[in-house]
Formats: structure tokens, C-alpha cells, sequence
């Protein structure tokens, strides 16, 4: 049965742009909705640059990590969780062809002392103009 208590909030990471918390509990596991590199109370985007229609006029992949990997963070210790803790990270990629190494290069000064499983999948958009977002799994108390 759901219950209100196991939805679980940062308020130190961006908002969620739809109707879905941050994180959920279950159980043990703490199930992270999908998290991008946006700044907190800002449309701002690490690394992106828009025209004035919205468009993506030029990013940079590195910066969007660091953001993506720092809310995260935030996220998990908000919530009851750390980084320690993630089982399980789901990576999205726009461009996995131009974007892949940078990240994975990335994703390795993070990861290199708790290996999490990890999928990395490319998609054709996001529903704000980032270039990664990830989904993650982690243990909670």
C-alpha cells in the first residue's frame, strides 16, 4: 500500500518539473525519480547555452556531470541515503556517440570507490534541454 511518509523531498536540489518527488522509499531501497544538471530555484543549466527560444545552442557534457552527480548527492543525503549507499544508476545520454567518453571518464572519479550497476542508454530528448539525467537505486535505513 503507498503510504505519503515513504515520498521523501531534497530541499537543497532542483525541483522536480512534473508532479513526482525527488525520491521514495521501500522498504530498504530508496528509488530516485529521474535527477538532471539543472540548478536549484534557477532555469539555469550547467554548461548549456539556449537561444531565445529554448533551443540548445551549445553544451558542455563535463559540466552537466558534475551538476547531475552533485544533485544527486544531495538528493540521497536529504532523503535518509549517500552516495555509498546507490545499488544502481540509469544513465541517459542525448548524444552517446559525441558524449559517452567525457562521461564515462567522469562517472569514474565518482564511482571509484562504490561501484554501482549501471545502464547507460541513449535517448533522443529530455524534457528540459540537458544532455544527461540519471535514475538511481540506492539502500536506506
Amino acid at each position: 500500500m503507498n503510504n505519503s511518509k515513504d515520498i521523501r523531498n531534497s530541499n537543497n536540489a532542483p525541483r522536480p518539473v512534473g508532479l513526482y518527488p525527488h525520491a521514495r522509499k521501500a522498504g530498504n531501497l530508496l528509488f530516485l525519480s529521474g535527477v538532471g544538471p539543472r540548478k536549484k530555484d534557477s532555469k539555469e543549466i550547467p554548461g548549456v547555452t539556449l537561444d531565445t527560444d529554448g533551443n540548445i545552442i551549445n553544451y558542455d557534457i563535463e559540466k552537466q556531470c558534475h551538476a547531475v552527480f552533485e544533485n544527486v548527492r544531495m538528493i540521497l543525503e536529504d532523503t535518509g541515503s549517500d552516495w555509498s549507499q546507490l545499488l544502481d544508476v540509469t544513465v541517459f545520454l542525448t548524444n552517446m556517440k559525441a558524449d559517452f567518453a567525457a562521461f564515462n571518464k567522469i562517472y569514474a572519479e565518482y564511482f571509484k570507490d562504490n561501484q554501482p550497476c549501471r545502464t547507460t542508454v541513449e535517448v533522443n530528448a529530455l524534457p528540459t534541454p540537458i544532455a544527461i539525467e540519471l535514475k538511481c537505486i540506492a539502500l536506506i535505513s
